[in-house]
């Protein structure tokens, strides 16, 4: 289930996902869902990602954040991984069948995000994972928790925790798993009998992030903010970063972030290159542009995001995304 620490969203992304302390809106849910209390009243996004550009790998998200009451905002999210069609090969036909499949990867959470009137927001999630290929699939379920602190006269430090993937077990099942094998006994003759076989189960892949930034407002238009970030991964290792976020009007946005992995160790690909811990060496960068759609609504907004993280071994991950706030 490692889709669960995939970013759909540009702007997480273009953060590496450090932004924990002050991330707000429907991305929130992937990250932080105290950050879904945020929304003023209603919020959508989309999003499209190249995954490992060149690999063929697809990612699509949309989330949805709707206030329902002076402090609590519901939301919605749903992620789904294209794979495109594979090939079916066989030991008797190496060079294809002619028939091909495609794997469905895709995972959906229902939010909750609650402000408090000293500056403190709470979130929860509780998500479906789902993972089915040719005749065999796993489901799951998976719980997510957050809290973000706002401190100062206007709110420039910020500070941020959240707990995400704790759930369940997922195992595998399915026909394509059935075998059909001979079977003879002393006084039976040799009959057909279909066996199935059992598959391990295992765990989701659970994650703490830790997060504080801080605001540096420059005049009454534009902010540059700073941030520090650590990630405890349960199945990989930890995590510790930092990034920038510079802002003019809140129209115009550029951010950049560097993430280092502990005790990372050398490995070499299939080509003898060298490749050091993580396939993404640490960079990502990232632009926004959000303008309002009328004048007489502030919260009438429309926004493009765009982030990309270089990696080691094929051309990077790109993000694209576009919110509407109504």
């Amino acid at each position: 289930a490692y889709e669960l620490l995939m970013f759909p969203w540009a702007r997480t992304a273009g953060l590496s996902g450090m932004n924990t302390s002050f991330i707000s809106g429907a991305e929130s849910m992937r990250l932080n869902a105290a950050g879904l209390a945020h929304v003023k009243t209603t919020q959508a996004i989309l999003g499209h990602t190249r995954y490992f550009d060149g690999t063929g790998i697809n990612m699509n998200g949309l989330a949805l954040g709707q206030r329902i009451s002076e402090n609590g905002v519901f939301g919605v999210s749903i992620v789904a991984l294209d794979f495109g069609d594979i090939p079916i090969t066989t030991t008797a036909q190496p060079e294809g069948s002619g028939a091909s499949f495609s794997p469905s990867w895709f995972n959906i959470g229902i939010s909750y995000g609650h402000s408090f009137e000293n500056k403190v927001s709470v979130g929860f999630l509780v998500r479906g994972i789902f993972e089915s290929t040719a005749e065999v699939a796993a489901s799951g379920f998976a719980f997510d928790a957050g809290v973000q602190y706002f401190s100062g006269d206007l709110d420039e430090f910020k500070f941020g925790i959240s707990l995400r993937n704790v759930g369940s077990r997922m195992k595998f099942g399915g026909s394509a798993l059935d075998q059909q094998l001979q079977e003879q006994t002393n006084s039976n003759p040799i009959r057909p009998v279909t066996f199935s076989v059992r598959t391990a189960d295992f765990e989701i892949p659970s994650v703490l992030n830790i997060g504080i930034s801080y605001d540096f407002l420059i005049g009454s238009d534009q902010r540059l903010t700073v941030l520090g970030n650590f990630t405890a991964n349960s199945f990989s290792r930890d995590q510790i970063g930092g990034g920038v976020e510079y802002a003019f009007d809140e129209k115009f946005m550029l951010r950049a972030g560097y993430k280092h992995e502990y005790d990372t160790e050398a490995a070499e690909d299939l080509a003898g290159r060298e490749i050091e811990g993580s396939i993404y060496t640490g960079l990502s960068i990232g632009a926004s542009f959000e303008v309002p759609l009328n004048k007489d609504k502030p919260n009438n907004t429309f926004g493009i995001d765009y982030a990309y993280r270089e990696t080691a071994l094929f051309n990077g991950t790109h993000n694209l995304g576009i919110r509407i706030g109504l």
